[in-house]
């Protein structure tokens, strides 16, 4: 089964690039045709144009969660304090301005190359749907704005119902720095941009295996491709290719939904634009317009994956499609006559910050590697490739010196702590917004959550 997005994109884009044949050479070697491989590849080539830079791909490029995600182009300012406690405040600011400068990076690139991806810069609401919630962003845009970053607004609380098209808002913030986007028709576009460029991409061309001694071989079911450098940007799937990565990420799905068309109803319930709106719960509902009329919404924390396996309900529809169908009625009353056009997942590779990581494989000088966008990399990818083309390119530059580079800081327990861990506190967590909700108070949830990381935590040291 094909996501909704990336099946829509095929319609006016279902060419197919030819699957690697034979004993084939390139200068730098990608393996991944996502939004991190893609804009590695762009940007590498953009400083270099004699580079020959070729991209492997198992499907077709999109087909992984670059064409499965929710569209919603964020930055990082909403989690600045972690930033800062990561990485101190210095490279706190720059990363969090180079998030938002991604946003513009973006809309330019695909203005300039004539790229219809759909993209509406419209800001994003950080809502709170519960009394619990209301506020829980204000110390960050105090942080900010002490740095001189005035990334977010207050809204009265009328205008944030009014503009979320929900009366389940019940305050929030406003941030013009951010954009929806159809992310389909994104990556298809950096695809058609790349092959126009001279960068080549090889479909259907899963990785069997490589060689890294120096030049690198890939090994594919037809051939082989050799190149002094290599680029791993296959995010989810590195967990289960690479033992190694096993416990730096959790796998867990995204999980949406998407109506029928309904421009005229979106209309009177006010959402006029393509504003994202994101509520304040440890797993998020997001929700959008598209610009064709439909209303698409989605959680995160779903499905979790036993050691970072990328199982078969990946690629089928949502198994919470009920329960989503149920949320999406009960912020929208007026959509329930709506039928649902179809419903998808897709695994998030969450990392223990929170932020993706980049790195040398095993310290190989010649190979590298980035994942863990932790559910928001439509727009950090940018920023993914902005490192990686750096490393490829051997510059010595902001990107190449940030911590990011350093590889991941921080590993989960190992299983079965992981998986029945991951699930109990799920389910705290979903017991914890439910008294929220009900404005019940949930300090014995807090309490149990807060036990479950401690002996997490012991567990891992060991």
């Amino acid at each position: 089964m094909r996501p909704f997005w990336i099946e829509q994109a095929l319609f006016n884009d279902g060419d197919l690039a030819p699957a690697l044949q034979g004993a084939q050479r390139a200068d730098v070697c990608i393996v991944g045709g996502g939004f991190t491989g893609l804009w590695t590849a762009i940007q590498a080539k953009q400083q270099n144009p004699s580079l020959d830079i070729a991209i492997l791909e198992s499907d077709l490029c999109g087909a992984g969660a670059s064409g499965r995600n929710g569209g919603c182009l964020l930055t990082w300012s909403a989690k600045f304090f972690t930033l800062r406690r990561l990485f101190g405040e210095a490279e706190a600011i720059r990363l969090v301005k180079a998030s938002e400068a991604a946003v513009d990076h973006i809309a330019s690139f695909c203005q300039a190359h004539g790229i219809d991806a759909e993209l509406r810069r419209d800001g994003t609401l950080y809502t709170a749907t519960s009394q619990a919630q209301v506020g829980v962003l204000d110390p960050v845009m105090q942080a900010l704005e002490a740095c001189g970053i005035k990334s977010y607004y207050t809204l009265p609380p009328h205008e944030v119902a009014q503009r979320s098209g929900s009366a389940r808002n019940l305050a929030g913030v406003y941030s013009p720095i951010a954009a929806t986007v159809h992310p389909g028709k994104l990556v298809r576009g950096l695809r058609r941009t790349a092959l126009a460029m001279g960068i080549r991409i090889y479909e259907r061309t899963p990785m069997l295996d490589f060689s890294a001694g120096h030049p690198a071989v890939v090994r594919t079911p037809a051939g082989t491709l050799e190149a002094p450098k290599l680029v791993l940007a296959i995010n989810a799937w590195m967990a289960s290719q690479f033992p190694q990565f096993e416990r730096t990420i959790a796998v867990v799905s995204s999980d949406m939904v998407i109506t029928e068309r309904c421009p005229e109803l979106l209309q009177q319930m006010g959402l006029r634009d393509g504003v994202s709106v994101l509520d304040s719960r440890t797993f998020v509902y997001y929700y959008r317009s598209t610009a064709d009329g439909r209303l698409m919404l989605g959680k995160g924390g779903n499905t979790f994956a036993w050691r970072g396996r990328i199982a078969p309900v990946f690629d089928r529809r949502s198994p919470y499609e009920a329960e989503l169908t149920q949320a999406l009625h009960s912020f929208f009353p007026a959509l329930r006559e709506t039928p649902i056009t179809a419903s998808w997942n897709g695994p998030s590779d969450r990392s223990v910050t929170g932020f993706p990581f980049f790195g040398r494989l095993d310290g190989a000088p010649h190979i590298y590697y980035g994942f863990g966008y932790s559910g928001n990399g439509v727009g950090p990818s940018y920023m993914g490739g902005q490192i990686l083309s750096s490393m490829v390119l051997e510059q010595d530059n902001a990107w190449t010196r940030s911590p990011l580079t350093q590889g991941p800081l921080g590993h989960f327990p190992p299983e079965p702590i992981r998986y029945v861990g991951s699930i109990v506190v799920r389910n705290a967590i979903r017991r914890k917004e439910r008294a929220e909700d009900e404005d019940r108070a949930p300090w014995l949830i807090d309490r149990m959550l807060s036990k479950f990381a401690n002996a997490a935590g012991k567990a891992d040291k060991g």
